[in-house]
């Protein structure tokens, strides 16, 4: 993994790949890598590739100015077989580069078919799964390159998202997805592919993507998609919801930084035409879940994957609140090898940014494998994970380009607040209740704008807590999500070290790690467990430890206090994760990081 860009038309190839590179840059990557059908004749006809390890700008620099053709494919790599470095980038060619492979995903079976191939007299030039494929169509006997790529993929175990040139097919692109995004881009006289749209908007707003185990030939006057036995699919383009200047950084200096001042309107974007004032409730018509169903299910099984996984916590702890309905969340990746007892009584819920997320999705898989009922809450209109489940609810957060995840966390946390009011009221929430959480969600834009208007302090703050070298995080109930997501955000981008715990887990052992040196973030809502989470502030003191709160009101225990605006107790948690994102935000601004574009990190992790 990690970005695809490819194009066949009329236009000059290298700089569009490039462009489409830069748009996937905040996908994460070490390296990257472009090839061409070469508009030359003679010994300068065939595939030309040129590739590096580093960023999309080092890779222009080794592009040589006269690399022309209109028809290419190119890729932002991140590493799962072999160390970043200039023969492992992609793309990948076979021994007589005559076939070039972008790919993303992994071969699982890639050991196996390499020792094969290699005691067939092939020699392999990287260390990657990849180059395995490039051989397998070269060395396939069918005359259309479509049918070469379906015999290389039938030898082929794992996940893959591929596109594919051959020197004598100069007229066309094959690709082919399983478990890993591949979108085409329909323009007049041209076409694109993408491993995500982004890399497409600013020429074609008509998409079509592919499901697994479907491919597609892309010519510049047309496509077709197929599967990969070959029988022909029905497709139809659609309209992508996004603008180009959607993706820009709109005048921040990074992505993080737009995306934390986009939540008021993006929270304001996933109320809007939902609420149900007449009977105290809200309109999710994409959930296909009628009231019967609702009020016969006996619990809630919420599955996601890192920040996803955090919001679905939240969401567990509404639901169980509003609706009173036993719930959980559980990372995808843990659920999906437990054999857990798939029960018809309950509603599953995946989460996921993207709807890509593999281990997310091959839950849903094997859920829906067993029967299970399904819904999912993503961002990405007409990803995977939506096209596998039964219904759901997109949060409607808008393109999220920074690899951590913010906006799109704030705006799942309030989409699965619409859920469990909508099961509240459907099961035995009161009218009252009911109109005491609408109106709750209304303030939160405004609440979202009073924070942000405490940034500058909170940038002061983070100066101080940049010189700790690990930072403990705590909270009980509605709190130990928000813990566990700030705990994250801040690893991913300042690289500090930071734990998160129940705050009644502290004395279970982890108190033993508080120092000066250690400081504690604690989450304290105005709510009946606050004072239980005072007495936490005053083991911590005790033990000379160093506190930040983020509280309603000033913690007297506390070093230093962000105050958060009040909301109803169960739509706190939504406000209180904010100015840490902010504390992450700054305090990796004064360690000079990547903040973008974290290290070994990537945005859409489509791979296990």
């Amino acid at each position: 993994m990690c970005g695809i860009v490819g194009y066949i038309g009329r236009r000059e190839v290298a700089p569009l790949l490039l462009e489409g590179l830069q748009r996937l840059e905040y996908r994460g990557y070490d390296s990257a890598g472009i090839a061409i059908h070469s508009s030359g004749t003679g010994r300068n006809a065939g595939l030309k590739t040129a590739k590096t390890k580093g960023r999309v700008r080092d890779l222009e620099e080794r592009v040589p100015a006269k690399f022309a053709g209109t028809t290419g494919i190119a890729h932002t790599r991140w590493a799962t077989h072999g160390a970043p470095n200039d023969v492992n980038a992609h793309p990948h060619l076979d021994k007589d580069e005559k076939v070039a492979v972008v790919h993303n995903g992994i071969i699982d079976n890639a050991s196996e078919l390499r020792a094969k191939l290699t005691a067939d007299g092939v020699v392999f030039v990287s260390e990657t799964d990849t180059e395995v494929l490039s051989h397998l169509i070269a060395r396939a006997q069918a005359e259309r390159l479509e049918a070469r790529v379906q015999e290389a993929l039938r030898m082929v175990e794992g996940t893959y998202g591929i596109a594919v040139l051959h020197a004598d097919f100069p007229d066309r692109i094959v690709v082919a997805r399983n478990g890993s995004p591949v979108v085409l881009g329909i323009g007049e006289h041209e076409m694109f592919v993408a491993s995500d749209v982004a890399a497409l908007v600013s020429h074609t707003r008509q998409v079509v993507t592919l499901d697994d185990g479907e491919m597609a030939t892309i010519k510049a006057d047309d496509y077709r998609t197929y599967t990969t036995e070959g029988s022909r699919t029905s497709t139809s383009p659609e309209t992508v919801e996004w603008a180009a200047e959607s993706y820009d950084m709109g005048g921040h200096d990074t992505y993080m930084h737009k995306e934390i001042a986009e939540q008021a309107d993006a929270v304001d974007r996933v109320l809007r035409g939902r609420i149900d004032e007449r009977f105290a409730t809200v309109h999710l018509g994409g959930l296909n879940l009628d009231a019967r169903e609702a009020r016969s299910m006996r619990r809630v099984k919420i599955l996601g994957c890192g920040s996803a996984y955090h919001a679905g916590m939240i969401g567990a702890q509404m639901i169980e609140e509003l609706a009173r309905v036993p719930a959980d969340a559980e990372p995808a990746s843990e659920f999906r090898y437990r054999n857990a007892v798939v029960d018809p009584d309950t509603l599953y819920i995946a989460v996921s940014q993207s709807g890509e997320t593999y281990d997310t999705l091959a839950a849903v898989q094997e859920l829906k494998r067993k029967g299970a009922r399904v819904l999912g809450v993503v961002n990405v209109v007409g990803s995977a994970i939506a096209r596998e489940t039964d219904g759901g609810v997109y949060v409607h957060a808008g393109p999220e380009v920074c690899v951590v995840s913010t906006k799109c966390f704030t705006n799942t946390a309030v989409a699965f607040a619409l859920l469990a009011l909508h099961l509240g009221r459907i099961r035995d929430l009161s009218v009252a209740d009911g109109k005491r959480i609408i109106e709750g969600l209304r303030r939160l834009p405004g609440q979202i704008d009073e924070i942000m208007r405490a940034e500058d302090d909170i940038k002061k703050l983070a100066q101080d807590y940049a010189e700790a070298k690990s930072m403990m995080f705590v909270g009980r109930v509605r709190g130990y999500p928000v813990a566990r997501e700030a705990s994250l955000k801040l690893k991913e981008v300042s690289y500090i070290h930071a734990e998160a715990y129940p705050a009644s887990e502290l004395k279970h052992g982890p108190l033993a790690l508080i120092e000066p040196a250690v400081p504690t973030v604690a989450i304290l809502p105005d709510d009946e467990l606050l004072d239980k989470n005072r007495a936490t502030l005053e083991e911590i003191k005790a033990r000379s430890g160093k506190i930040l709160a983020v509280a309603h009101q000033e913690q007297e225990k506390a070093d230093h206090t962000i105050l958060v605006p009040r909301n109803e107790v169960e739509l706190d948690p939504v406000l209180m994760g904010i100015p840490l994102q902010l504390l992450a935000y700054h305090t990796a601004l004064a360690l000079g990081r990547d903040i973008d574009k974290p290290r070994n990190l990537a945005k859409s992790v489509t791979v296990e």
